[in-house]
C-alpha cells in the first residue's frame, strides 16, 4: 500500500539521470515539485549534467554507481522513498558480448531491486521496451500479456537483455513483496536535453544528415520522451499500478513515414530525405554484414502495433501527436548544432 507522500517531502532515486529517458523523468519529477537523486557511472562527469535542470537544480543530487558493481546502491537509495530504474545498457553497433550485455541488464536491475527492498521504498518503478513484449508468440496489436520468446530468432541481443532483466525483476518482486510497476515503451523520439545520441534520435540524425539513400520497409510505434517520463510517474504513484506492466507507444510510422514528416517540418532539408525504399531482400544480404540492418532483418513486413489502452486506463496516459514528438526532435537536433543549419528558401 503506497502512502501519499506530498512531493516536497518525497526523494526519488532516478537510476541512469545522463540519459535520455533518465534526464526527461528527473525534468519531470522536479518540475512537479520531487527531490531527486540521480546516479550517474562517474561522478567527473556531474558538473556537464547539472546545468540541463536549472531552474530546479536546488533539489537535485548526483550519486555514483555502476549497474556492474554492488558498491553505491545501497548509499544511492538510502532515504528515498521511490526509485524508478531507467538504466540499463544500449549496444551501438554489433554486439560482440551478448552474454555480458545481458548480464549488465539483469544483474543491474536486481542490485538496484535489492537496495530498494532493503530500503523499504514503496515503489519501484521500471524500465523495461516493447522489445520484451513484441517478438514472442503474440500478435499485433500487443498487450501486456505478450512476452518476447528469447529463443526466437528475432530475438536481438537487446531484446534478450531486456526480458530477461524485466523477468528477472518480477520474479524479485513476487518473492520479496516489492511494489514494482514497469513501463514497456516503444522507439523514443523528441527533444535532446544534452548532447548525447540513443539509437532511437540517431535514426533522425542520420535522416537529417543525409546518411540514407534509400530506406528499408520497416516501421516502429514511436513514443514521445516527455510521454514516457509522465507515464513512469504517474506508475510511481497510482495506487493500482503495482503489479502491472505498461505498454506506451503511438502510431507506427515506418521510416518512409519519419522521411515524409521531417520534410513537412523541414522543408530545408528535403534534400536530404530519402523516400525511395530499399527491397527486402537487399536489407536481408545488408544485415550480413551490417549490424543496423541485422537489428531490423526479422521486423520486415512485420505488424508492430501495440495496444495502449491498459495505460490509459489506469494512468489516464494519452501521448501527444507522434508529427509534433519528430518536429521537436528534429528541432533540438539542429539547435545544438547536431544537425548542420541551414536556411529555408522562399520561392518568389
Amino acid at each position: 500500500m503506497i502512502e501519499k507522500v506530498s512531493p516536497q517531502n518525497a526523494l526519488v532515486l532516478v537510476t541512469g539521470v545522463s540519459g535520455f529517458l533518465g534526464g526527461h523523468v528527473a525534468l519531470q519529477l522536479l518540475q512537479q515539485g520531487y527531490r531527486v537523486r540521480g546516479t550517474i557511472r562517474r561522478m567527473a562527469s556531474a558538473t556537464t549534467r547539472i546545468p540541463r535542470f536549472q531552474p530546479f537544480t536546488e533539489n537535485l543530487s548526483l550519486v555514483e554507481a555502476d549497474l556492474n558493481y554492488d558498491q553505491g546502491w545501497t548509499e544511492a537509495v538510502s532515504g528515498c522513498d521511490y526509485v524508478i530504474h531507467t538504466a540499463s545498457p544500449f549496444p551501438s553497433g554489433a554486439v560482440r558480448d551478448e552474454a555480458g550485455l545481458i548480464r549488465t541488464a539483469r544483474d543491474g536491475t536486481l542490485r538496484v531491486l535489492r537496495a530498494a527492498h532493503q530500503g523499504r521504498v514503496q515503489r519501484v518503478v521500471l524500465t523495461s521496451s516493447i522489445a520484451a513484449t513484441n517478438h514472442g508468440s503474440g500478435r499485433a496489436p500487443f498487450s501486456e500479456r505478450d512476452w518476447t520468446d528469447v529463443g526466437s530468432k528475432r530475438a536481438t541481443p537487446y531484446y534478450k537483455s531486456k526480458t530477461l532483466a524485466e523477468r528477472a525483476a518480477w520474479a524479485f518482486a513476487n518473492e520479496h513483496g516489492l511494489s514494482l510497476s514497469v513501463v514497456n515503451p516503444g522507439p523514443i523520439l523528441g527533444p535532446l536535453m544534452g548532447y548525447e545520441l540513443d539509437s532511437s534520435v540517431g535514426l533522425v540524425w542520420k535522416l537529417m544528415n543525409g546518411k540514407f539513400s534509400r530506406l528499408p520497409r520497416y516501421g516502429c510505434s514511436i513514443v514521445d520522451v516527455r510521454d514516457v517520463a509522465i507515464a513512469h510517474v504517474r506508475a510511481m504513484v497510482e495506487p493500482q499500478a503495482a503489479g502491472h506492466r505498461f505498454i506506451v507507444g503511438g502510431r507506427v510510422f515506418s521510416m518512409k513515414d519519419l522521411s515524409h514528416t521531417l520534410a513537412r517540418c523541414f522543408p530545408e532539408y528535403k534534400s536530404s530525405l530519402p523516400t525511395a525504399e530499399l527491397p527486402d531482400w537487399f536489407v536481408r544480404i545488408l544485415a550480413l554484414v551490417d549490424a543496423d540492418a541485422q537489428s531490423i532483418v526479422h521486423e520486415l513486413g512485420r505488424d508492430l502495433r501495440v495496444d495502449t489502452s491498459k495505460a490509459a486506463a489506469m494512468l489516464q496516459w494519452h501521448p501527444r501527436p507522434e508529427e509534433e514528438t519528430i518536429r521537436d526532435c528534429g528541432r533540438s537536433l539542429i539547435d545544438r548544432g547536431l544537425v548542420p543549419l541551414r536556411t529555408a528558401t522562399r520561392s518568389l
